[in-house]
């Protein structure tokens, strides 16, 4: 149940644009190990750049 309920959690956070730092730095670990992993201000501020891009936000001005 606690499961389920993890997944609903992230799901309603992702739908919302709110990524998910823990599953950032467990794939850090699986797949890039060796290399530093982003703090959570980096992380986020990443994120926000790749989903709505440019820096005025992927406005034209």
């Amino acid at each position: 149940m606690i499961g389920l309920l993890d997944t609903l959690r992230r799901t309603a956070r992702l739908m919302v644009g709110m990524p998910d730092y823990d599953a950032y730095l467990r794939h850090m670990a699986l797949h890039h190990a060796g290399e530093p992993a982003m703090d959570r201000i980096a992380f986020f501020r990443d994120r926000q750049e790749a989903r709505y891009g440019g820096k005025n936000g992927g406005r034209c001005c």
